[in-house]
């Protein structure tokens, strides 16, 4: 039951694995190549497989093969009877001796297989016709031949999953691995603990068992020496005893099939996560998918946007161009009419100072005037004034001597 669990848990894990590449695109001229040389390989691998029956059934093949092919074809059939007969006389011989002539006569057999392969891939329509003869008259390859091409078509889509995995995908797939890994070791470790405990009980019910059978034993040799009056005590002691023995084994039987039933639900649980968490992984691919999609419709929304911005930028720019030198020019004559607003400026101001010097002139000739005016005014007041002043002095002398005679 655990086998078969295990068993739709890998069918089912490889659906999603081929679901999951087919919507897988390569991205690039690298992975690209690399996909073409290994599909290309694959091709050549059915090629090689076909060539034995091809040369079983030669005679049915050379008309359609055509006489360059089938002179390849008959040089590999010898190159692989000495192969062959090569190596029977290497097992009967000494091996050491048959090295060299080994190694060269494997060479030949390697440039014949090329050959033919170059000659049957020159004619696709060849090859097509050559699978579905071969194909219709033994369907079936050979089992390690068919083995070696399913695991290298394996490898192909390993290669391809590993190439359109990024960093970050494949660090978020390893832990998840991991996280998976941890939880199989844990689901190991009961199991094995379990298993572990079932082999304890059962050889603990082996040696209650092999005790007993001493016991019993030890039971019949006393029997011996006993009386026959004893024999009906043995006996009862002897069903009691293998009566417990047989209800032990029934419950060891029990406790042994209720282990197994846990060790299957545990192993069913663990499929079942598997899948639960090869499900998530689908769904985080299949969005990191649209992601990347929506991401790219946006960085192209914005490569327009940014060149509608760049041309209304050069617009602008251009006008700014425009006004920049208009206003060179303004400046330069606005430099100019500022030189001679200066000059004119200054010459206001020379002329306001020589307006002033010659106000202050003025009015300093202006005061000098008046006083000499007021100075001329009082001189003549005091002229006019001063003989009078001596002719009164001079009557009252004469008084006063009058009076003193």
């Amino acid at each position: 039951m655990g086998t078969g669990a295990a068993e739709k848990a890998m069918m089912a894990a490889d659906a999603v694995k081929v679901s999951d590449l087919r919507w897988l695109k390569p991205n690039s001229i690298e992975t690209e190549r690399i996909l073409s040389v290994l599909d290309e390989t694959i091709a050549k691998l059915e090629l090689s497989s076909l060539i034995p029956r091809i040369i079983s059934s030669l005679d049915r093949f050379a008309d359609l093969l055509g006489p360059e092919i089938t002179a390849n074809l008959v040089e590999y059939q010898k190159l692989s009877k000495q192969m062959e007969q090569l190596l029977v006389a290497a097992e009967e011989e000494d091996a050491a001796n048959q090295r060299g002539s080994l190694h060269l006569l494997g060479q030949h057999l390697k440039c014949s297989v090329r050959n033919i392969l170059r000659l049957l891939l020159a004619t696709p329509s060849l090859c097509k016709a050559l699978k579905y003869e071969v194909w219709a008259r033994e369907p079936a390859r050979e089992p390690a031949t068919e083995a070696f091409i399913k695991a290298f078509g394996e490898f192909r889509n390993f290669m391809l999953e590993r190439l359109l995995t990024s960093p970050t995908k494949e660090e978020e797939t390893v832990r998840l691995m991991e996280n998976i890994s941890l939880r199989i070791n844990k689901n190991t470790e009961t199991i094995t603990a379990l298993q572990a405990e079932l082999a304890a009980a059962i050889r603990t019910r082996d040696e209650e068992i092999q005790n007993k059978d001493n016991m019993i034993k030890d039971l019949k040799n006393s029997m011996e020496v006993l009386d026959e009056c004893s024999k009906n005590n043995i006996l009862q002691v002897k069903q009691e005893g293998e009566k417990q023995q047989k209800e032990e084994l029934r419950a060891s039987q029990a406790r042994c099939a209720r282990l197994q039933q846990d060790i299957q639900q545990l192993e069913e649980q663990l499929n079942k996560q598997v899948l639960e968490h090869r499900a998530s992984e689908l769904a985080l691919r299949k969005r990191k998918c649209r992601v990347e999609t929506e991401i790219l419709n946006w960085v192209q929304a914005y490569d327009t946007d940014m060149a509608e911005k760049q041309a209304e930028f050069e617009e602008v720019h251009a006008a700014y161009t425009k006004e920049k030198a208009e206003l060179s020019l303004l400046m330069e004559k606005h430099a100019v009419l500022l030189q001679e607003y200066s000059q004119i400026e200054e010459e206001r101001r020379i002329n306001e100072e020589k307006k002033k010097q010659a106000l202050e002139k003025l009015a300093v000739m202006t005061r000098a005037a008046t006083r000499i005016q007021a100075f001329w005014r009082g001189y003549l007041i005091r002229s006019i004034f001063k003989p009078k002043k001596k002719k009164k002095k001079g009557k009252g002398k004469g008084k006063d001597k009058k009076e003193k005679k």
